[in-house]
């Protein structure tokens, strides 16, 4: 017997973003819910997944502005007892590891909601009833 999943028939086409996301978050959110709405994937159930995503993709862009204008790594200096500023160290700009876990973030996030090549490849869940087996080949139970 195959598992019976129940499928929402009323997709969002549009809507606009949430006032709380920040302007690179309401960005996306712009850009990726009209082709979630064209491609009728995009439900009420959905919306938390979609802010969370335009959230890291908004995190990442800015702390892409960060590393622009401070560098991905920041170099530290000491001024001596005589007054002459010395390099001590270079460290990494903390803004390269907030972006890099925003960035793994949005990603796992885009594939969740179907919108990475690898994501849009796989078999979906069909409407239909056939006889290909539970788990989408012939034979398989």
């Amino acid at each position: 017997m195959k598992p019976q999943v129940q499928v929402e028939r009323d997709p969002i086409e549009d809507m606009p973003p949430p006032e709380w996301l920040s302007d690179d978050a309401k960005t996306e959110w712009r850009r990726i819910v009209p082709i979630l709405g064209k491609r009728k994937i995009l439900t009420s159930a959905d919306l938390g997944s979609v802010e969370n995503y335009c959230m890291a993709i908004g995190m990442a862009r800015e702390m892409e502005r960060e590393i622009q204008r401070l560098g991905a790594v920041q170099k530290v200096y000491a001024i001596d007892k005589d007054g002459v500023s010395r390099l001590v160290r270079m460290a990494k700009n903390p803004a390269v590891s907030i972006q890099s876990d925003a960035m793994t973030r949005a990603r796992l996030l885009a594939a969740e909601l179907g919108c990475t090549p690898v994501s849009r490849s796989r078999p979906t869940i069909e409407d239909e009833d056939d006889d290909d087996g539970l788990w989408g080949w012939p034979g398989a139970r």
